[in-house]
This record gives C-alpha cells, structure tokens and sequence, in this order.
C-alpha cells in the first residue's frame, strides 16, 4: 500500500525551462546598460546553452559569458547576485501541482520533496510555486551534505515520514537521479517525461499530473476517488 509520494522541483513540479527563459530575457532588459552591446537573442540563447539544464552552477555560466561577449561594466559576481535575487521572480509550475498535491494531501498521503541544489534558493523557489504548504518533509542536498543518486538521501526522507520504501513512489524528471535512484533503494519510481531521454525505465510514466491519480490507484489496486 502506497503512504508516501515524494518529489523532485527542478524539472518535475518547477518548469525549469521556462522559468529559465523568463528570467534570462527579464535580466537582459533590466541589466541592459551593460549588456546592450549584445544581441538579446545571442545572450539568452549562450546562457541557456552554458547552463546545462541546470547541471551547471551560474558562476561558471557567467564568467564564460564575461569572458566571450568581453563584458566590462559588470562582474559576473553581480550578474549571479542578480540571478540568487531575481530568479525566484519568474518560476512557473507545470500544469494541475496544486489540484494533485491537494488532493494527494487531502486524501491521507504523506507528501515529500528531495531536490539537489542550494538551500535557501531552492526554498525561495518552493514558495515562489506557493507548495511548500503540502509537504511534510523538504530536503535539499546542500543542506543535507549529499545529493541524489545517493541512497542515503532518500532514505533520510523516508524515515522522517515514517514510511518504508516498499510504501513510496518518487515522481522525477531525470532517469538516474530520480526513477533508478528510488528504484534501487526499493521505492516505485515514476519518470515525469522530459524530451531529454526516451525508454527510461520506470514503474510508470507521465507526461501530465493529471495522470498521476490513477497510477497510485492501480499501484495500490484502490480508488482513488470516493
């Protein structure tokens, strides 16, 4: 029977991609005295790349950029202090994580979150998407000194909810990180589609939220509604 449903935020309730290009074309306009000798499209499309879907912590990102468009005017310190600030701003979910983790809540699931990442900009994302309220359990890797793949961070999750693995799904974007890292420590894995991957390996798959309700009903053989 199935108590505990966690998740991942980047990629998986957090639309990381276009949270992203919001924010890039949001600080071109508001930094552009100091960007203005650089096409717009130029400077959003390099950050993006350099950014690795997120893989890629923003110091690196824009010393590059400081270095290949000779940006003079404004250091990258103040370009990432901008991004700490100004990212929150923008953050868009995907669609119905409010209807489902309400109604997951509603109905006696004990919800949780384990992302990698810095702390407080993780949390100031997290209640950007005003969620934090329906989870019982937060863990972000920095804070907690490890990261995912590593089991030991799910299993920390999973004890603070008092839930065995055998009783938990874990819903993430990213193959290994997410779906085979729950896997392997006896949890179902659920993969949210991301067009980065295919044949992802996984107890079940969607590509919408709205999906999610009927998997845990046939994961636990019982209604889901009543």
């Amino acid at each position: 029977m199935i108590k505990a449903v966690l998740f991942d935020l980047d990629g998986t309730l957090l639309d990381r991609d276009q949270s992203l290009q919001l924010f890039v074309n949001d600080q071109y306009e508001r930094l552009n005295e100091f960007l203005s000798h650089i096409p717009k499209e130029k400077y959003v499309s390099r950050f993006i790349q350099l950014d690795k879907r997120g893989y890629v912590w923003k110091d690196k990102v824009y010393q590059q950029l400081i270095d290949e468009f000779n940006i003079a005017s404004i250091t990258w310190e103040a370009l990432l202090q901008d991004y700490l600030n100004e990212f929150k701003y923008h953050c868009v979910g995907f669609p119905h994580i409010h209807e489902i983790l309400d109604g997951l809540k509603n109905r006696g699931f004990a919800l949780g979150m384990i992302t990698n990442g810095y702390g407080q900009f993780q949390m100031d994302n997290i209640n950007a998407l005003q969620i934090e309220k329906y989870f019982d359990v937060i863990l972000v890797s920095e804070w907690e000194g490890i990261k995912k793949p590593d089991p030991q961070i799910f299993m920390n999750a999973l004890q603070k909810l008092h839930v065995a693995p055998s009783e938990s799904v874990f819903i993430g974007d990213h193959p290994e990180n997410d779906v085979k890292a729950a896997q392997y420590v006896g949890m179902k894995g659920i993969w949210k589609k991301d067009e980065e991957w295919d044949n992802v390996q996984a107890d079940a798959v969607i590509d919408s939220f709205i999906e999610l309700p009927l998997i845990i009903e046939n994961l636990n053989h019982v209604k889901y509604y009543t």
